[in-house]
């Protein structure tokens, strides 16, 4: 009995082992599914999260879609108004006449050294006239040399273009006593015209220093003049410039001559004229180098009786000479002609030798040793012959005109003739006439 009694007590316990095991079993089991079941829901809402996050860039991004395919519609459509004005203009000829009227009439070039005041007067009085028509007269300077203050004044001004020229190679003179001034200024003409002409591809050039004032009708004169210089290969360049344009001897703003004598200040220039000119350009003294007969060849200048540029530059290379008795006094145009309406076909060659023949034909000769009291006794035209260099200086020296003649030929001569008015408040012209001047214009001597 006591035998099964500790028996039972023995598979009591075993029992209750095994009971305690299975709830610690149980137990360990439900603990994991927590667990997993924590770790499962915290995974859905991540996910959640994210897919929400994904939902919600998926809507932006549709957003997105939907403003840009509005803004390439609105584009598509507004492309397409332009391709329809566009097509618009060419069947009215529009384009063609934007074409024309950008096509430039000639670059306009200062050329500038070391005078930073000087070239902002000159800068000034060209923009005053050539802002409303600065695509037909592009501006430039080109400066010679690294001179600060003229450099900075040139980049202040955001209407022209700046050039610079930097010559290191050193200047020697062919001449004792010559200054080196005029070997750099020779140089820098040749390369700024090479630079206008050759890399900008310019048909025309008109060259100014940074010392000059320009006219009000300075760029009309050069427009109406241009077609003249394309047309008559006879002329090799036009002038706003005349030497005897001082005060006294001009009158008539509307009279045009030609000359033989190269004027210079302020000139336009042809690039077929320069692709004959710059392989041969001289070493210095580039303007007189011009007026020598081997280098204009019989061609002649086209230039104004009163000018269209005024030179204010005492202080320069030239060292002021001339200045206060030819320069300063010198009448710079101020009537606006309308130099369009004009017809300017009397200064082609074939009809300029027989226009001013007349007009010197009619002029009553005067002769004698006080040629100046003569000719104020006379109320017209009066013509004065000279024998020769000298001859010629002393009269210009009565009448205060300039005496200087360059390989054969006075200051402003057309076949010898130098013509200018006096005084100018009686508009009386005054030919001072050359020894063969009368045959070469076929007029009969009386």
């Amino acid at each position: 009995m006591a035998k099964n009694f500790c028996d039972f007590r023995i598979l009591l316990l075993v029992a209750a082992g095994v009971f305690i095991y299975i709830q610690m079993r149980l137990f360990a089991t439900q603990s994991e599914y927590a667990d997993r079941l924590a770790a499962a829901i915290e995974a859905e809402n991540t996910c959640t999260s994210q897919m929400r996050s994904l939902i919600d860039q998926i809507s932006l991004q549709q957003g997105r879609i939907v403003a840009l395919e509005e803004e390439r519609n609105r584009r598509d459509q507004e492309c397409g108004q332009m391709k329809s004005l566009v097509q618009d203009l060419e069947r009215k000829d529009v384009q063609r006449l934007i074409n024309k009227v950008q096509v430039p009439v000639a670059a306009v070039v200062i050329m500038a050294c070391n005078r930073a005041d000087y070239l902002e007067r000159t800068i000034n009085s060209v923009l005053k006239y050539q802002k409303p028509i600065s695509s037909r007269y592009p501006l430039f300077v080109s400066q010679d040399g690294s001179n600060a203050d003229v450099r900075s004044k040139a980049l202040s001004y955001d209407q022209l273009s700046y050039m610079q020229h930097l010559d290191l190679k050193p200047v020697q003179t062919e001449r004792p006593g010559e200054l080196i001034a005029y070997y750099k200024i020779a140089r820098h003409y040749k390369w700024a015209l090479d630079q206008l002409f050759y890399h900008h591809n310019f048909s025309r050039v008109i060259i100014l220093e940074d010392d000059m004032e320009i006219a009000p009708d300075f760029f009309d004169y050069f427009e109406a003049t241009a077609a003249l210089l394309d047309k008559d290969k006879s002329i090799m360049a036009v002038s706003s410039w005349n030497d005897n344009g001082q005060k006294q001897f001009v009158h008539d703003p509307y009279e045009l001559y030609r000359s033989d004598f190269f004027p210079g200040l302020g000139w336009m220039l042809a690039r077929s004229t320069w692709d004959e000119l710059s392989p041969k350009w001289p070493k210095a003294y580039w303007d007189d180098w011009l007026r020598l007969k081997e280098n204009h060849k019989g061609r002649q200048f086209i230039r104004p009786e009163v000018c269209r540029t005024y030179n204010f530059g005492e202080l320069g290379s030239s060292l002021g000479q001339f200045f206060r008795q030819y320069l300063e006094p010198i009448k710079l145009n101020d009537v606006q002609v309308d130099w369009k309406s004009k017809d300017l076909s009397y200064l082609q060659e074939d009809k300029y030798a027989q226009h001013f023949a007349n007009i010197v034909a009619k002029a009553k000769p005067v002769s004698g040793v006080n040629v100046l009291q003569e000719t104020n006794n006379i109320d017209g035209d009066v013509r004065i012959k000279y024998r020769d260099q000298s001859d010629f200086e002393y009269i210009a020296g009565q009448f205060g005109i300039f005496q200087e003649w360059k390989d054969g030929v006075p200051r402003t001569a057309y076949k010898g003739v130098v013509v200018f008015r006096y005084p100018s408040t009686r508009a009386r012209r005054v030919f001072l006439v050359g020894p063969e001047s009368l045959k070469l214009l076929r007029i009969t001597d009386s």
